[in-house]
């Protein structure tokens, strides 16, 4: 390693998903020699089947280059491949504050994103070298022009300051990077002082323990050497330290500027904290970097194997996916119609579909998800503050003081033609317009402020569907507002069936009601009794629909005679179907929990 700090870089590619980042990323690997043109593949970084297919990243991967620039200066440049989707914007957060500067990438066709604009705001709080660059210029719809207007709009760049590349066939990357090493300052910080390094990102190894990655603000870090977490107040003896050339090669030491990855026989992920300061046990730095904070899930949804005997096998597979996924956390639960299995947290909608579709694939099993959720913080009669994400566990309607619900600060990017329909979506999801904004000439940035648990099901989809695919959508948590919400069950003869169970506004009580009762009339079979479906709410029936039995017809065998045997013959067919009623079950199939949970 060299000791001259002036020659290393740190910086980050943050883009709306599907803009190139990870394409741009391997160009810089070629441009710099770091993989060998035997062991190149499309999408080097990602190492996801997932990631690789949807083509989004999911987890940050660190890499460090060497390189010669045309001056002949020797460079050493650690590239943190960030994700890109709301759902991880506090890893996104924690991977910026490891850099010093940072490549906005705008994708020429599409233009300026939702996403673009966060991010864009996020690298502006950390105070990052912000360098924009119009990528797929050699598509055949790419919009230039209408892409720097954009780019004037939202940051006042100029048109001298943009870079146009093309990360697809190389050009102007070469270019690119040069200007990076240019512009980006060189890292803060001495080996002398108090040893102080940011937790990024870490992995699970089933031999090694918890990989941590780590930045280096201050000091040095070897092997052998005991460190300290200031905010999970865990000590620990490091095992070995190294750096990602992509993959994780041993190195003596780690100093101030670095980017690594440290062992230290860390066996429970839960232990290490995304964004906690790492220090030494010998001589602590005074106080930790700032910006940590506790991921907590959002979004949570009941995971039930289709077949029951496979349950066993879910927990198995959540304890794996667990192990390199602390930010997802689980938890048995029951369901009188779903039987056994798991009540699940996410850090919001895509992180869900992923957990879903790896436990799908990677472990094969069939699987049936409740309806999205989101945390509930309710006030009793009482005083007691209770935090609820399963609806069922809500308390009687005399003993509820206040429901409070999460609400999110929602950004939404449309052409201007489709203004009216998205403040119409928006509306009808009770949102507040807070502020519109131009973005070039012809979009423009709706603000709204939203509750989570409008959004959650299809409002992404929603808002697609509407713009034409143009339409982008990013979010961030706000805290806690009181609403007007009540539980709405569904009841099969008078038994309430747990898995249908949700909390919806007062407003919206009656409508979700019929359509699920509807739904229901539909995917249900028919049974030897009848079946009243009725949707519930603040204890009272809202809605009904009434599955008709099957009726056999008894009187066939009978010919001639009086009148009194056909009708003796019916009246104890009633009457055993009376007695079929209040001792039958209701079957409902899993086809009909799958469609019902569609509905959103």
């Amino acid at each position: 390693m060299n000791d001259n700090k002036t020659i290393i870089r740190n910086f980050c590619i943050v883009a709306h998903i599907d803009h190139g980042k990870s394409t741009l990323a391997d160009r810089f690997l070629e441009i710099t020699g770091t993989i060998a043109p035997r062991d190149f593949r499309d999408q080097v970084l990602d190492d996801m089947d997932l990631e690789r297919e949807r083509g989004i990243t999911i987890k940050s991967h660190p890499v460090q280059m060497r390189y010669r620039t045309r001056s002949g200066r020797d460079c050493l440049l650690h590239l943190i491949d960030t994700p890109g989707h709301v759902d991880f914007s506090y890893e996104v957060s924690r991977s910026l504050s490891a850099c010093e500067g940072a490549i906005l990438l705008v994708d020429a066709a599409q233009g300026i994103q939702a996403q673009t604009v966060a991010n864009f705001y996020l690298a502006l709080e950390q105070g990052l070298e912000i360098i924009p660059v119009l990528n797929k210029i050699d598509l055949p719809n790419a919009d230039p022009a209408r892409c720097l207007g954009q780019l004037r709009s939202l940051a006042g760049f100029t048109e001298e300051e943009v870079f146009s590349i093309s990360a697809k066939d190389g050009s102007g990357t070469g270019e690119l990077l040069e200007e990076v090493i240019r512009r980006v300052d060189p890292p803060e910080g001495s080996r002398a002082g108090e040893l102080r390094a940011l937790i990024f990102d870490s992995i699970y190894n089933p031999f090694r323990g918890v990989i941590v990655y780590v930045r280096i603000f201050d000091g040095e870090l070897k092997a052998g050497e005991k460190v300290f977490l200031m905010n999970s107040g865990r000590e620990y003896e490091v095992q070995e330290v190294g750096i990602f050339r992509p993959g994780m090669e041993k190195r003596e030491v780690l100093a101030a500027g670095e980017v690594g990855y440290i062992i230290a026989n860390i066996k429970d992920p839960s232990e290490v904290l995304i964004g906690d300061t790492l220090t030494s046990s010998a001589r602590p730095c005074p106080e930790p970097l700032p910006g940590f904070k506790e991921l907590r899930p959002l979004v949570f949804s009941g995971l039930y194997p289709v077949n029951s005997a496979d349950y066993q096998d879910l927990k198995a597979a959540l304890e794996k996916l667990h192990l390199n996924d602390p930010s997802f956390v689980y938890q048995p639960e029951s369901s009188q119609a779903l039987g056994f299995g798991y009540r699940c947290g996410f850090l919001g909608l895509l992180h869900m579909d992923i957990i879903n579709e790896r436990l799908r694939r990677e472990y094969d099993l069939g699987l049936v998800a409740t309806t999205p959720s989101v945390v509930y913080r309710v006030t009793t009669t009482d005083g007691e503050e209770l935090t609820l994400d399963n609806p069922v566990l809500l308390p009687e309607k005399n003993s509820i003081r206040e429901i409070r619900e999460p609400f999110i600060r929602a950004r939404i990017i449309t052409p201007n033609e489709q203004i009216g329909a998205i403040m119409q979506i928006a509306q009808d999801r009770r949102g507040e317009c807070i502020s519109t904004e131009s973005l070039g000439e012809n979009s423009v940035i709706l603000t709204f402020d939203l509750p989570l648990n409008e959004v959650v099901i299809d409002f992404y989809d929603l808002i697609k569907s509407v713009t034409h695919g143009y339409g982008s959508l990013d979010y961030e948590y706000t805290g806690y507002r009181p609403s007007s919400l009540v539980k709405l069950e569904i009841l099969l003869n008078g038994e309430p069936v747990d898995a249908f169970s949700s909390l919806v506004h007062r407003e919206k009580a009656r409508t979700r009601g019929l359509k699920m009762v509807e739904r229901l009339k539909e995917v249900i079979p028919r049974h030897m009794f009848k079946i009243a479906v009725q949707a519930a709410a603040d204890g009272k029936v809202i809605a009904r629909e009434t599955i008709r039995p099957f009726r056999k017809d008894v009187t066939a065998k009978l010919y001639g005679g009086d009148r009194t045997r056909k009708d003796k013959l019916l009246k104890k067919q009633k009457a055993g179907k009376k007695k079929m009623k209040m001792v039958g079950q209701v079957q409902v199939p899993q086809s009909a929990f799958i469609e019902v949970l569609k509905l959103g």
